[in-house]
């Protein structure tokens, strides 16, 4: 008798821990397609329009931070760094403050130095392309 409830609960207990991992897949395999196809609509994977690992759109970030968004490619890094460090430590974990929005603000800076970074990269391959590549060669004399 006691084996034969032992079975029914190993049984029943397969049964649930097996439709959990299946409904467990099931969201993983939607969410994995989700960001196929919005890396693929944002126009070939750029981050300008989104950043994909952390989830932060450069406007959040902005926000975050509560500065300017940076026009042409120039934002005041000073002042980006000077709210950066405020927030962070006053969020600081010893001092009662939120580790999650220590990396939020984080994540913020990080996101306004990826867009910079990467317009001061494209004006940096325009003025090469517009100026001509030139390399500098040496020779043994």
């Amino acid at each position: 008798m006691a084996h034969r409830i032992i079975t029914q609960a190993v049984i029943v207990g397969a049964r649930v821990f097996g439709r959990a991992f299946q409904e467990a897949y099931r969201q993983a395999n939607a969410s994995s397609k989700y960001a196929q196809s919005s890396i693929g609509n944002s126009g070939g994977g750029s981050t300008s329009k989104n950043f994909v690992s952390s989830g932060l759109t450069l406007d959040e970030a902005c926000k975050i931070l509560n500065v300017k968004p940076p026009q042409g490619g120039k934002a005041d890094i000073e002042e980006v760094m000077e709210r950066f460090k405020r927030l962070f430590d006053v969020n600081e974990p010893a001092k009662g403050g939120s580790f999650y929005l220590q990396s939020k603000i984080l994540r913020a800076r990080e996101r306004i130095e990826l867009e910079v970074r990467e317009a001061e990269e494209a004006a940096e391959r325009e003025a090469e392309v517009k100026d001509g590549w030139k390399p500098k060669l040496w020779k043994d004399r």
